[in-house]
């Protein structure tokens, strides 16, 4: 398990969200059937029900994202490791059997974890709710047959995305042992056409698919099951070209820290290597995607609710108490959220810095000062957070003004379709937070790596 912490972390955090998730649905479903007023109403069932399988399934997509490429990250790290295995008579294939064996480890353990911790932050929150906000105590169950479902789903996506993250490891030739090789450069990541094209493909039928899931839930809210598999489609196919739309977009915004030498070795850096550029850019990209997703459906939902209220008064008379439990809901998913992606992305950006020691070292040889090569590392992470914050900005509006759409499109008294709600308070928290955990991820690792010697760095594998 050594190396795989951030893995574990992930693996537990996703299968505590999903059983939690299920069993705080569960209580808010028995709630509103005991509620006479609410239980008259079945669009607000049918929301929380969706509002279950949507979250479920985007926790378990971001998991295997963040998890696969964490795996991709660590394999990179052990090319030399895996070549000298490759020198002495091992596949390939046998290698990248042993690292999927590590990751179905990593999610049986990881999912066990997490589901204790689900039903026991469950119970703490309703007990909670019960003592402080008077909720009736209707002796909830918290542990029912579908409980097994993120479990299961959580070892099969960690064990899928371990070995996804391992193809780099078919790629690994023992001449790689001498230490000769490195990763491939701009020009050759550009030339894989096939995964390029597909990308696009992947891209725009995803946010096909979106409009039109936009459009089904201007008449049910079953809209959004159609706009999650969109949204998944989308964003794939982002993560399919990311290699060769970030390495450009970081070249881009590294003139902006003008033209220094530890500015400009920075900015090439990103071009440089492309593949170690979109490993540790796309983690952010999936945190600021999610977060600012979230947080504008929030103000979308409430947008539309409160259109729909002044429309019919009498039909949403009361509902201020539900749509102020269901933001609470939608709160608590962005923490889940940014929590998954905050561990991928800082393991990513930690690990790239540390694998860099031979790097720096040399930089160092040659005649950088430790305070410059820190310069160019923290240069590095403020291009890799501008890139990644503005992408993840512009999908994640569009993602979530898609879901709130989709989602409450069809209630009673909706104006229709409505321009997105940008919350900007959660704008400015996504910017500062983003510009933190990259500060945080990138100046340690830098400060360890840098106080190797560089004769003794060079000597680092």
């Amino acid at each position: 398990m050594r190396g795989h912490a951030a893995s574990v972390l992930v693996a537990v955090v996703s299968s505590a969200f999903g059983v939690s998730l299920l069993a705080v649905t569960g209580v808010l479903s028995q709630m509103i059937s005991a509620d006479p007023m609410a239980s008259a109403s079945p669009t607000v069932r049918a929301v929380l029900t969706f509002i279950a399988l949507v979250f479920l399934a985007i926790a378990l997509y971001v998991a295997a994202l963040v998890t696969a490429n964490t795996f991709a990250t660590v394999v990179a790290g052990r090319s030399r490791t895996i070549a000298l295995y490759r020198l002495i008579g091992s596949s390939a294939r046998a290698q990248r059997r042993s690292v999927a064996r590590e990751g179905l480890l990593v999610g049986i353990v990881g999912s066990l974890v997490g589901a204790a911790v689900g039903v026991l932050a469950a119970m703490a929150l309703v007990a909670a709710g019960v003592a402080f906000l008077g909720l009736p105590d209707l002796g909830y169950r918290f542990v029912e047959p579908v409980t097994a479902l993120p479990i299961v789903a959580v070892v099969a996506t960690t064990w899928a995305a371990s070995w996804v993250g391992s193809r780099r490891v078919l790629r690994v030739s023992p001449m790689e042992a001498t230490g000769a090789a490195q990763e491939r450069g701009l020009d050759e990541t550009t030339r894989r056409l096939g995964r390029n094209v597909a990308g696009l493909v992947l891209f725009l039928a995803g946010d096909a698919v979106l409009v039109f899931g936009m459009l089904v839930g201007l008449v049910s809210p079953a809209g959004v099951l159609i706009g999650v598999v969109g949204g998944i489609l989308s964003f794939s196919g982002v993560v399919a070209a990311a290699g060769a739309i970030m390495p450009r977009a970081l070249r881009v915004v590294g003139r902006l820290f003008g033209r220094g030498a530890t500015a400009r070795l920075a900015a090439e850096n990103a071009v440089r290597y492309p593949e170690r550029s979109t490993r540790t850019t796309i983690g952010l990209v999936i945190g600021v995607t999610l977060v600012t997703t979230f947080s504008v459906t929030i103000e979308s939902f409430r947008a539309l609710v409160h259109a729909a209220n002044a429309a019919q008064p009498r039909t949403y008379e009361g509902v201020d108490p539900t749509l102020d439990t269901i933001s609470v809901v939608f709160e608590v998913l962005i923490g889940f959220s940014a929590l998954l992606a905050a561990i991928g992305m800082v393991n990513n950006l930690s690990l790239t810095v540390l694998q860099r020691t031979r790097e720096l070292g040399l930089l160092r040889a040659l005649g950088f000062s430790v305070a410059q090569v820190r310069r160019m590392v923290v240069a590095e992470s403020a291009q890799l957070t501008i890139a990644s914050v503005v992408l993840g900005l512009l999908l994640g509006t569009f993602y979530g003004w898609v879901g709130a759409q989709s989602l409450l499109g069809s209630i009673s008294g909706s104006p229709g379709i409505v321009a997105p709600a940008v919350p900007l308070v959660a704008v400015g928290v996504i910017v500062a937070l983003g510009a933190v955990l990259s500060l945080a991820a990138s100046v340690a690792p830098a400060r360890r790596a840098t106080r190797v010697a560089p004769v003794r760095a060079l000597a680092v594998d």
